[in-house]
């Protein structure tokens, strides 16, 4: 059987060899990954758990009939759902519940002309070579709790679905969904 050693240095120089780009720095891992725990990380979809600046209640939100779409309004657009800026939460804020204290941070924020630093929960790296769009997803009635758990019982949005690519590939067969490599690999 042959050691991990001589797999990874044929994996790095057939990346290598297949490569237009010029090959990887001596203490790197692979052209993608600087280090072996940063493609063991991606590879096995370990990812801190996002810090929000504000513990934004989408659980109240979704008890008052607010739609995902509402807020993220780019997700039946485009690739990106979009994190919604402080302009979005105005919309209804500057007018409704004023007086509690986390519109409040909400409305400093809109003041100052600052945006929500808001920390992605979801998303690919840039390493795992996906592209992923929403949108034909939001068209095919795909919904959202699907790929992103039971947003309408939590209070903060956390990861709950890990989106590895068995995860997609079995969604995609149970859908009749275009299964190859270039659906998601572009």
């Amino acid at each position: 059987m042959p050691s991990v050693r001589w797999i990874v240095a044929l994996v790095a120089a057939a990346t290598v060899a297949c490569s237009d780009r010029p090959p990887a720095p001596v203490n790197a891992f692979t052209p993608a990954h600087p280090t072996f725990a940063s493609a063991a990380r991606d590879f096995f979809n370990i990812r801190p758990a996002a810090r929000q600046p504000l513990p934004f209640p989408h659980k109240t939100h979704i008890a008052k009939e607010a739609m995902c779409t509402d807020c993220h309004e780019t997700v039946e657009r485009g690739p990106i759902a979009g994190i919604p800026s402080v302009k979005t939460c105005m919309i209804c804020h500057s007018q409704i519940a004023t007086d509690r204290p986390l519109i409040k941070e909400v409305t400093s924020y809109s003041e100052r002309g600052v945006e929500i630093p808001w920390q992605r929960v979801y998303g690919f790296s840039r390493h795992a070579h996906v592209r992923f769009n929403h949108a034909p997803h939001i068209r095919a009635n795909v919904d959202c709790k699907a790929c992103h758990g039971d947003i309408a019982n939590m209070t903060v949005a956390e990861r709950a679905v890990d989106h590895t690519m068995g995860f997609c590939v079995s969604c995609h067969r149970q859908k009749n969904a275009p299964n190859d490599c270039l659906t998601c690999h572009y």
